[in-house]
């Protein structure tokens, strides 16, 4: 085999074309050693044309991103197929501890937006002051690199973040003044733009979140049993009450599954009926851990478990349980934990590349 420094001649007998469609096949987590080879495999590895033969050859990955109090502002990547965990170039943004945010992944990006800062002064015990931002960031896996993307309409953080047919939805949450808002808009990741679309009708002096179930964004408030239910960019929200568990959320194929009251459940739609699935027992000491699903599977990570009775320190947390909820005996099993990051989720998500 031998490179050169241009993309021409990427592997001896091969036209470009096709070799490029042999590189695109190599998972994204050997990428970096691959780029050791030449100066030409480096750059057919960070271009817009290895994403683009990467789709044509199916070579498409799922891939679970998480950030923890620790350390701060990392991201790291787990790959399931492989078991392994991967590490980012520290976030830029030059908030300590940005916490608070929404994460997203969408056209083949990770977005992390707005949020405030989670730092603590050690003199005093103060936070930073920094409670709301409107800063947009992109993580781009093929070239390895973080971006400032355009600023949300308005400054919010424990708000709610989804993903609506490709477009990136924001709603809910508070601003710098630590008001809650009912404001709401929208993003188109190819323009690089944010529009404003129709108004929550009602706010709550909570953290809300967002789940998409059924091509329809859900906004839910901590403590409220009503859901805000929006279909599409053009039209108003419509406020339901499907009579949803309170607890941490996930969606597995297109099914909503609640962890409550040390089980997990599957939680129908738009009905109050709901199935036990298994127990969850074991995370009744376990707080600040998250969980989302991948694949088939439910996943639960990191988290903090806090003094008790037995137990006069504070463990943070690396573990990564799973869960196969669509099996006939879902079973629990550990998978590799986190290597760099621990304690508290501050943010998790699913990036499809």
């Amino acid at each position: 085999m031998r490179c050169r420094t241009t993309m021409s001649g990427l592997i001896d007998g091969l036209p470009d074309a096709v070799a490029l469609r042999c590189l695109a096949r190599v998972p994204i987590h050997h990428h970096p050693n691959l780029e050791l080879v030449c100066r030409s495999w480096r750059a057919a590895l960070r271009s817009s044309e290895i994403a683009r033969a990467r789709l044509e050859v199916g070579a498409s990955e799922e891939l679970l991103c998480v950030c923890a109090f620790e350390p701060e502002n990392v991201w790291q990547l787990y790959d399931p197929l492989s078991d392994l965990w991967m590490t980012l170039p520290i976030l830029p943004s030059a908030i300590r501890h940005l916490a608070h945010f929404g994460v997203v992944s969408t056209a083949g990006k990770l977005f992390v937006l707005g949020g405030g800062s989670d730092a603590v002064d050690p003199l005093t015990g103060d936070h930073d002051g920094i409670f709301a931002t409107d800063e947009v960031w992109s993580y781009d896996p093929i070239l390895r690199q973080w971006a400032r993307q355009a600023p949300m309409l308005v400054p919010r953080a424990m708000f709610a973040c989804c993903v609506l047919d490709g477009k990136i939805v924001v709603a809910g949450g508070f601003t710098n003044c630590r008001k809650s808002i009912s404001k709401a808009e929208i993003y188109d990741p190819e323009k690089d733009v944010w529009e404003p679309i129709p108004d929550l009708h009602h706010t709550h002096n909570s953290a809300c979140s967002g789940v998409v179930i059924g091509g329809k964004v859900h906004v839910l408030h901590k403590g409220l049993s009503t859901v805000q239910v929006l279909e599409n960019a053009e039209h108003c929200w419509a406020v339901e009450d499907y009579g949803w568990l309170q607890g941490p959320m996930a969606v597995v194929r297109g099914e909503l599954y609640v962890l409550s009251h040390g089980l997990v459940f599957k939680q129908d739609k738009e009905q109050r009926r709901r199935k036990v699935v298994s127990s969850a027992l074991d995370f009744q000491s376990r707080i600040g851990f998250d969980m989302i699903g991948l694949g088939d599977e439910l996943y639960v990570i990191g988290g903090v478990i806090g003094p008790g009775r037995w137990n006069l320190v504070i463990k943070l947390l690396s573990d990564v349980d799973v869960l196969s909820v669509r099996s006939d005996r879902p079973t629990w099993r550990q998978v590799a934990p986190m290597t760099l990051c621990h304690g508290t989720i501050l943010g998790c998500t699913i990036l499809r590349i």
